[in-house]
């Protein structure tokens, strides 16, 4: 039986995001953000909360561990890196770790940057990525207690991944990464597609992802500052990518 993934808004412009094994009955909630709206899509799914498979520790992210690990006395993985404080965990994962989910089998990789403990998620068989605030569609996190260089590495192992393979993000933030992406490239065919398809899909007030990674990889400047057009549009011609990066990524923060 093929996994079923919902996916719903928390808070302001994060997403919620449960994954279930119909096999097993075992479901995941992706981070817990708020435990109000995945208690309401667990119900509404008639599925019984059995993991929380945490990527980073940032409040929008870990707000509804400790009511939702009351209420369902789920299990709760968290990065290997205890330098940062998350409560009420029961399994620490580290680069290269398989997880369960009842049947389903999710591969842990490292991916700091945004912070120097945060994991994506990798459910080989079902093609599906979880990277939280790594890769966004047509962006990537903003590097607060990493390196530009750090979060080239942690981008440069999710654009290996397979172009059949799903993305999901942990925000909304997909129509402001076109705004910036189109000053860097506005003649890029494949983002202007996407923008005329983000803003259709935001019109009708449904999310912009999942995504495709193939279609990432040629719309997301993040995942190609080492493309020489890349270095060129940014006066940067020669430069190591981890730089033109870190040049891209200053910019959208001032944007």
């Amino acid at each position: 039986m093929v996994a079923e993934i919902r996916l719903f808004t928390c808070l302001t412009d994060n997403f919620g995001a449960l994954i279930h094994d119909p096999a097993t009955k075992a479901t995941a909630s992706i981070d817990a953000p708020e435990a109000g709206p995945i208690v309401k899509a667990l119900e509404q799914e008639g599925w019984q909360l059995t993991d929380i498979l945490i990527t980073h520790h940032h409040h929008d992210h870990v707000g509804g561990v400790a009511a939702l690990k009351q209420k369902y006395n789920c299990r709760v993985v968290a990065p290997h890196d205890k330098s940062t404080k998350i409560a009420n965990v029961d399994l620490r994962a580290a680069h290269g770790d398989v997880v369960k989910v009842g049947g389903l089998l999710a591969r842990v990789l490292e991916t700091p940057g945004h912070t120097l403990d945060h994991i994506s998620y990798v459910f080989d068989n079902e093609k599906t990525l979880f990277a939280a605030d790594t890769l966004f569609s047509i962006g990537c996190g903003r590097v607060i207690e990493g390196t530009h260089p750090m979060m080239w590495d942690s981008l440069l192992k999710l654009r290996a991944l397979p172009d059949d393979f799903k993305l999901y993000c942990g925000h909304e933030y997909t129509a402001a990464n076109i705004k910036f992406a189109l000053t860097v490239e506005p003649d890029n065919a494949a983002l202007k597609a996407r923008a005329g398809e983000v803003t259709r899909l935001r019109a009708a007030n449904k999310p912009t992802v999942p995504t495709l990674m193939g279609e990432e990889k040629k719309a997301n400047v993040f995942l190609r500052a080492d493309d020489p057009s890349i270095a060129a549009k940014l006066h940067m011609k020669g430069v190591n990518a981890a730089e033109v990066f870190g040049e891209l990524r200053e910019r959208k923060n001032k944007s």
